[in-house]
């Protein structure tokens, strides 16, 4: 049982910022780092204040595991990462989840792109330690490469994007203050937008994922990056 003086794990729609952590692995070793992930390193976080939101085996790439974690603000992060990756559960496992990486550097820092925006219903409740079983659903993730930083116009066009049957809509933004952990590198300087939907299965997100590029082309430096994302075990986003 955690101690009162430890930080609870805030909710998703609390997250004020967030990242999206996309990791390049090994051939054949994204079933080691899973459950290595899932055994020892989601409630060793969250009992720091963070929340694994989710964690995802990319359908698209064998070789590439993606997860989104959250904090209150910029200063719960400044605490709560030093606390984690200087603390005893990474000194004991970090050599062998190292080992499974050859590029853990692709990360995102990001905040809800306005009010309301952030992942607005609970994650589902989380299966228990040992459990392999997969759940439901896909998670679509679209990262908009930007010209510049996300203007108000943009956002709307944004909300008026159709997401026929989407469970859960959000979107991010760059976070623009800078990154209070340089131990762990962020992406910085290329503004982009996240959009995040979660569909009962692959094909029904294809149109959605499709849009953007179209709609908000005046707006986009580049193609987005589509993810097409399956729930680990023990996610606490999926279907």
């Amino acid at each position: 049982m955690s101690s009162s003086s430890e930080p609870a794990a805030p909710a998703a729609p609390d997250c004020r910022v967030v990242e999206l952590r996309q990791y390049t692995l090994h051939p054949g070793q994204r079933d080691r780092l899973i459950a290595l992930f899932d055994s020892e390193f989601v409630e060793s976080q969250e009992a720091l204040g963070m929340a694994v939101l989710g964690q995802f085996r990319d359908l698209d790439d064998a070789d590439r595991f993606v997860w989104l974690r959250g904090f209150c603000d910029m200063a719960a992060r400044g605490a709560a990462l030093p606390a984690f990756y200087g603390g005893p559960v990474w000194a004991a496992h970090r050599n062998a989840a190292n080992a499974t990486m050859l590029d853990s550097d692709d990360v995102l820092l990001l905040r809800p792109a306005w009010d309301g925006a952030a992942l607005s219903v609970p994650t589902q409740p989380r299966a228990p330690r040992g459990e392999t079983a997969l759940p439901a659903g896909v998670l679509h993730a679209l990262v908009l490469h930007l010209k510049a930083p996300a203007v108000p116009e943009l956002l709307s066009a944004c909300r008026a994007l159709p997401a026929a049957g989407a469970r859960v809509l959000a979107w991010y933004a760059s976070e623009a203050a800078p990154n209070n952990f340089p131990r762990l590198p962020v992406r910085e300087g290329e503004p982009v937008l996240l959009g995040l939907a979660l569909f009962d299965d692959a094909p029904v997100g294809e149109g959605w994922a499709r849009a953007p590029d179209a709609q908000l082309q005046p707006w986009l430096a580049r193609p987005s990056q589509h993810l097409r994302l399956a729930p680990t075990a023990r996610s606490a986003l999926h279907a």
